[in-house]
């Protein structure tokens, strides 16, 4: 039986997180703050992430519009406990990962990089 778009989705943030094992966790969510597939460690709460991640989207584009720098890419937000990263996904998502105290930022980023191409055919 063929897989549904949301099981290849979790499939390639599984892969992606085995490729880049410093990311903990990763979800991808809709423009909207919906959960449309994620990997999170257990105790993390789907809805808290998928809102907050498209409210950090979406403010970070705003910013990067008003301040003439367009086409927003990625926010990175650095914490005590870890990073947090969230990449644009075509339009309509983005791909959030929770990554380790003191990662390897640049596979991180490549990681994802490489999982936003993937993620935006499955969603074509």
């Amino acid at each position: 039986m063929a897989k549904s778009r949301a099981e290849q989705m979790v499939e390639r943030l599984r892969s992606m997180q085995a490729a880049a094992p410093d990311i903990e966790a990763s979800a991808i969510v809709s423009v909207d703050g919906l959960i449309m597939a994620s990997a999170l460690q257990q105790g993390v709460e789907e809805d808290r992430v998928s809102a907050m991640s498209a409210a950090m989207l979406s403010l970070g584009e705003r910013i990067s519009s008003e301040l003439g720098r367009k086409g927003l890419e990625q926010v990175y937000i650095k914490g005590d406990k870890g990073s947090i990263v969230l990449t644009s996904v075509g339009q309509e998502a983005v791909l959030t990962a929770l990554a380790r105290k003191d990662a390897k930022l640049g596979l991180i980023f490549l990681e994802m990089r490489r999982a936003t191409e993937d993620i935006v055919k499955l969603l074509g």
